[in-house]
């Protein structure tokens, strides 16, 4: 039963949590530790009470049996944030809140629910006065203890009434919170689903990077955990290449040798990625590194059939991978370049498709710290909004426009080779395609405008005349 009601911080802000997985567990915590009292609830009871028995002296926390006990732990204008699987859960949780709730109360979705369900939940739940903030959460178990980026969207006067608890126990950067208003309605869900597509490029060119030094040059692991860490004191520091190099470093508690290679090559994803390029295809944006990393997941999952295709199908002798080293370090430097530019103008198209004022250097701000893609990267990316906030395109920024240049000679020669001998790069040859496509003054485009024509009468634009046209082709 609740220790104490109403639950009131500062007078003004009324803060419940259910759903006490491994997430919502380690926010509630945070929550508590920032002096802000916190009613927990579970659909399992069991689970509330092994969690206060667990982590009730970090705070104060009050317990709730029930949704309705709960929300009467709460005072008005209550806050209820859901750490519960996006889909079809969140649906039957609303139905379940939405009549104890009250106009003026809150219920923030802190899970990964596909933005276009947001919209409708928060358009329902006005016509009740029920407020609804979509909110993004990046950092996994980690970050959702000591401070994760938090990206809420809906109204603003809905999140006036969070700011106080989420800046809180958002990461710090610089005296900065890794939180900040992302816009109205499903912004702030896309906004952590681009994000996750960015993590899955970002992951895919590293392990691609890897695959490249031990596959195609030989290195063995303590040279490539060497190799890593060396990067990570450079342009690359980031969160995913450090913990790359820990990975290498871990030896087999079961058995000899590392532990990396013994971890079966079929990677899981939870929709996310898939999700950003679905929606990259609807806007027309070229996420073609994103989309790639997608495909690399899911081919890898074909486990069975490429053991059997790997008996049959030919392919190039094993030879050694004549490029260096730094020759592998530019081209994943570029490719990550390409990939993070793809994201933020598929942002940028998505903002102006939705009606949302995403301002991309602010999203750059918030995830120097707390997220996964977190990176030394994010303060070029934010100083090239500021210096031009309506910048079309990442790699026209002068500063990445110059490390482009610089690392183009490796990045070809590292692409080139990976081909020569066999060895898969979807990511860095589909990012380096991209950036070859989009310094292209004019592109092929024109024969397969004429063969639509053609065929289907699909009309066609000149060159040296406006209106559209329509010839007889045979």
């Amino acid at each position: 039963m609740a220790t104490t009601s109403p639950l009131a911080v500062g007078g003004e802000l009324h803060f419940g949590l259910t759903g006490l997985a491994t997430m919502g567990q380690n926010l509630a915590r945070n929550v508590a530790r920032h002096g802000f009292p916190v009613a927990v609830h579970n659909r399992t009871v069991a689970r509330t009470e092994r969690f206060l028995d667990a982590f009730g002296p970090e705070g104060t926390f009050v317990s709730a049996r029930d949704l309705k006990e709960l929300v009467g732990d709460l005072a008005r204008p209550r806050v209820i944030m859901a750490m519960i699987k996006a889909g079809p859960p969140v649906d039957e949780l609303i139905a379940a809140l939405r009549p104890l709730l009250d106009e003026g109360d809150v219920i923030v979705d802190g899970g990964n629910s596909d933005f276009r369900d947001t919209q409708r939940r928060m358009h329902e739940l006005a016509s009740d006065g029920i407020r609804y903030v979509g909110t993004g959460v990046s950092g996994g178990e980690e970050g959702a203890l000591h401070g994760p980026s938090i990206m809420p969207g809906g109204t603003r006067a809905a999140y006036a009434l969070v700011e106080p608890v989420l800046t809180a126990i958002a990461a710090q950067v610089d005296g900065t919170p890794c939180c900040t208003y992302i816009g109205d309605d499903g912004a702030g869900h896309y906004v952590k689903m681009v994000h996750n597509g960015i993590e899955y490029a970002d992951m895919q060119l590293i392990a691609e990077a890897y695959d490249l030094l031990r596959t195609g040059m030989g290195l063995a692991m303590p040279d490539l955990r060497a190799t890593f860490a060396e990067w990570n004191s450079g342009d690359l520091d980031s969160f995913l290449i450090e913990i790359t190099a820990q990975v290498l470093a871990r030896r087999d508690d079961d058995g000899q040798g590392w532990l990396l290679d013994k971890v079966l090559d079929a990677a899981g994803q939870k929709g996310t990625g898939r999700l950003t390029a679905q929606s990259a295809l609807d806007l027309g944006a070229p996420v073609t590194a994103i989309a790639e990393a997608v495909f690399a997941r899911a081919l890898s999952a074909l486990k069975d059939e490429r053991l059997r295709a790997a008996r049959v199908l030919p392919g190039p002798p094993p030879q050694t991978l004549e490029v260096s080293v730094d020759d592998v370090r530019d081209a994943l430097y570029a490719s990550k370049v390409v990939a993070y530019a793809q994201g933020f103008d598929q942002l940028r198209r998505a903002g102006h498709e939705y009606g949302w004022d995403l301002r991309l250097g602010d999203l750059a701000t918030i995830w120097r710290g707390g997220c996964i893609i977190r990176a030394r990267f994010l303060d070029r990316i934010r100083e090239a909004y500021e210096a031009d906030p309506a910048l079309v395109n990442l790699v026209l920024a002068p500063a990445f426009l110059e490390a482009v240049r610089r690392c183009l000679p490796g990045w070809r020669r590292v692409v080139a080779g990976a081909v020569h001998t066999g060895i898969p790069v979807p990511a860095f040859s589909s990012a380096l395609a991209w950036y070859d496509g989009y310094r292209r003054e004019r592109l092929p485009a024109n024969l397969i405008q004429a063969q639509r024509d053609l065929f289907g009468a699909h009309t066609y634009e000149r060159v040296d005349r406006e209106g559209t046209f329509h010839s007889q082709w045979v």
